[in-house]
């Protein structure tokens, strides 16, 4: 990564003497996405993937933002949006774990299926109508 700040840019192995590990790689240069969005997307793929199993402990907060230099703000971030997208759960003092990922998923996507038949049926489209839309909308997010 030429030109990179070398603060910023940082990989860490995280997760101690097991063989189930957390990788993650900054890229600061100009035009990268934000570090948190950098990590969220990190941390997702890698629970998606199966590399981090349900039940894996992440780090803390403060413990991943000082192992890539980061802000704590900036990686309380991508725990909450994580957490919002179901990829983790926080118990309370006991710390952040991968969730079963591909239920919370599985629930969610259901959930906004079922908003989206109730609101394109309010609307009057027709089954093909509503259809044609949905299956646009998913071409136009997953063909970029």
């Amino acid at each position: 990564m030429t030109g990179a700040d070398p603060r910023r840019v940082r990989s860490g192995r995280i997760g101690g003497v097991t063989s189930t590990n957390l990788t993650i790689s900054l890229d600061a240069s100009a035009g990268a996405e934000a570090p948190y969005e950098q990590v969220r997307a990190q941390i997702a793929a890698q629970a998606r993937s199966g590399r981090l199993p349900a039940g894996f402990k992440l780090p803390t907060v403060r413990g991943l933002a000082e192992e890539l230099g980061l802000a704590v703000n900036t990686v309380a971030k991508a725990y909450r949006a994580l957490e919002a997208d179901g990829v983790v759960e926080t118990r309370g003092r006991h710390g952040t774990f991968v969730a079963a990922v591909g239920d919370a998923a599985a629930r969610e996507a259901a959930g906004a299926a079922q908003a989206f038949a109730e609101r394109a049926a309010r609307l009057g489209l027709t089954f093909d109508e509503a259809t044609a839309a949905a299956l646009a909308a998913l071409r136009a997010r997953y063909q970029q």
